[in-house]
């Protein structure tokens, strides 16, 4: 295996960690209703926490309502009570075919707490990025130590793993700097 191998095994690895930093902030709300806010949360259904959409449809019919289809209507409850117990703020009413669930606007402290959310958020994928980079540096170090490459190859491969992070960083800040101004715009 060459450095250039070990490099190129790091990039769909950070990728890994961006896509799924965007999937995060699907979940955090804005100010109208969208079908993956409910993606977060789980239903303890027969006892085995479920997520969401494997029991039921979500539709946003309106800009400020979702509605919960249960495939499974004896367990128009426990949706229910999964979505009241979230962290998200939503009070369901449950009509006994489907689950309505009116987003209400955001309060200008809800907004800072959502705020703040995507920034940890932020924190958690770049400091998944920066340990892809240790582990993919750690490997370029051992292969230079085995004798498997030369000083020139380590440091040019070094240099782009540092590029590749920063990238990849950048791609995570942008994405956080957009949804913390979507939230924040009333």
């Amino acid at each position: 295996m060459s450095e250039k191998d070990v490099v190129k095994e790091a990039r769909p690895r950070m990728d890994a960690a961006v896509e799924d930093f965007r999937r995060k902030l699907g979940t955090i709300r804005t100010g109208r209703a969208a079908v993956n806010l409910l993606d977060s949360v789980t239903v303890d259904y027969y006892g085995t926490p479920t997520p969401l959409n494997q029991i039921a449809s979500v539709h946003a019919p309106e800009p400020s309502l979702l509605t919960v289809q249960a495939w499974d209507q004896t367990q128009l409850g426990a949706i229910e009570k999964a979505i009241r117990s979230s962290d998200l703020g939503l009070n369901p009413s449950n009509d006994g075919k489907l689950v309505r669930v009116p987003v209400p606007p955001l309060t200008e402290e809800r907004r800072k707490q959502l705020a703040k959310q995507v920034h940890e958020y932020a924190e958690d994928h770049r400091t998944a990025v920066r340990n892809i980079r240790r582990d993919t540096n750690d490997r370029l170090k051992r292969m230079l130590k085995d004798k498997e490459i030369s000083e020139d190859a380590e440091r040019d491969a070094l240099a782009e793993v540092q590029k590749l992070t920063d990238q990849h960083i950048g791609r995570i800040d942008e994405l956080a700097k957009s949804k913390e101004q979507e939230i924040l715009t009333v």
